[in-house]
């Protein structure tokens, strides 16, 4: 792999690190026992459509409610 950037970084009084340039607004960050710390560019993203599995677990909830396979009601008045 070829090194980009290469610079010296401190953390500020917060415990803050900056990335200069950062090509992304969120990074997943995973910080090894060697004191090794690996960045993984995120991008939040809406997804386009609900997938199949999801849409088909919803249809045998609702196929469940209208067969009234139900729980118990939860008494919510506590909160």
């Amino acid at each position: 792999m070829t090194v980009l950037k290469d610079y010296t970084a401190h953390l500020d009084s917060k415990k803050r690190i900056t990335i200069r340039g950062a090509l992304y607004q969120f990074y997943n960050v995973k910080e090894y026992k060697n004191g090794c710390v690996l960045l993984e560019p995120r991008e939040l993203t809406v997804p386009d459509s609900i997938s199949a599995k999801t849409l088909k677990q919803m249809d045998k909830a609702i196929e469940n409610f209208n067969l009234g396979k139900v729980s118990e009601e939860i008494d919510l008045s506590d909160f």
